[in-house]
């Protein structure tokens, strides 16, 4: 059967995109600087031009707000980093006492209330700690002969690390004039069309992207607050964890609960402190799910928590690093795409019966 003319542009147009996703696949390696690049210009743009309209110039405004970008980020990094070293160190000079107190409380109310008759052999632990604590010595030399499969790839760590501020600063420097190029190259008889596309995903995307870094400020905060009152000792760098990783639906929650659990275990003698260190994870996610969320974000652009933890394996198996950084900005913009599909669906012939 003979293909028409119109036929023939569609089948044109989805070969096209297929060779574009192809290209992306292939080229997803080289193409995670640039779009990490994209997205930290994206989200950074509207304070480039809040200081512009206070008549500063463009290139000063961009170098102001990539060295606040740099200073969150060194603050976040020596923060957060600390943590880990004396969460193990506590681990390590804590974890042979916590068993002993849990020889002589815990291990009788489970013998009164389950009938099982549990010993949790502290010495073993002990041996087991300092044997791994004396293996831990070789681990630097490990890491470094392990480096004979990984040395191009540490050298394209630090290649990303030089490539993205460079690109950043290009892209949010010269935002409009690439825009106005892009809108040039538009074919006039779909530009109303996509440009009214680019206009509803730019505002969904906008919306998501700024919203959520609203909500990751308020919620970082909050969880800081509220473990500080609980007298929890690492509280500055565990309710930063959780803040920062709010944007993953429970993920974040889950993780900053699961270290102060710990935090509070190795740090707190009876279970008072504990449970309100939990009162504060409970609050913090009913305070979230409720009015934070729904505030800054929106019902309407918000994501399904399914939808957004689907998004980031998804995009991560099929594009690994590339993937995680673009699945929550590409799901946004899938989002006003499936919405107005729906929306002609609902008016086609073929949804109302129509021959």
């Amino acid at each position: 059967m003979p293909i028409d003319q119109a036929d023939y542009r569609k089948l044109t147009w989805l070969a096209l995109a297929a060779a574009v996703l192809v290209l992306l696949y292939a080229l997803a390696p080289v193409l995670t600087p640039f779009f990490l690049a994209g997205i930290l210009a994206y989200i950074c743009q509207p304070l480039v031009l809040w200081l512009g309209r206070r008549r500063m110039p463009r290139t000063l405004a961009v170098i102001l707000v990539m060295l606040l970008e740099a200073l969150l980020i060194a603050l976040f990094v020596l923060t957060v980093l600390p943590l880990f070293v004396k969460e193990i160190t506590l681990l390590v000079r804590e974890l042979p006492g916590f068993l002993d107190r849990a020889n002589a409380s815990l291990a009788p109310w489970i013998r009164q209330h389950a009938g099982v008759a549990i010993s949790l052999d502290s010495a073993s632990v002990r041996e087991w700690v300092a044997d791994w604590v004396r293996g831990a010595d070789g681990l630097g030399m490990k890491l470094l002969a392990s480096l004979h499969i990984g040395g191009l790839g540490l050298l394209g760590v630090f290649a990303t690390a030089v490539l993205v501020p460079v690109v950043q600063f290009y892209l949010m420097r010269d935002w409009e004039p690439m825009l106005a190029r892009i809108d040039d190259l538009i074919p006039r008889l779909w530009h109303e069309r996509v440009t009214g596309f680019i206009a509803e995903a730019d505002q969904a995307l906008a919306q998501y992207l700024h919203g959520q870094i609203l909500v990751i400020l308020v919620m970082g905060c909050s969880y800081t607050l509220g473990l500080w009152l609980t007298g929890l000792e690492f509280f500055l760098p565990i309710g930063i964890i959780t803040g920062v990783l709010v944007f993953v639906p429970y993920v974040g929650a889950a993780t900053g609960f699961v270290l102060a659990t710990l935090s509070a275990v190795m740090q707190f003698s009876d279970w008072t402190g504990l449970a309100w260190v939990w009162a504060v994870f409970i609050a913090g996610q009913a305070i979230e799910g409720n009015f934070i969320t729904p505030k800054f974000v929106g019902e309407r652009i918000g994501l399904h928590p399914v939808a957004v933890i689907f998004a980031l394996l998804a995009f991560g198996q099929v594009l690994g690093f590339f993937g995680l950084l673009l699945a929550l900005p590409a799901s946004a913009v899938l989002l006003v795409l499936l919405r107005q599909l729906r929306q002609r669906y609902l008016g086609s012939r073929f949804y109302k019966g129509r021959p």
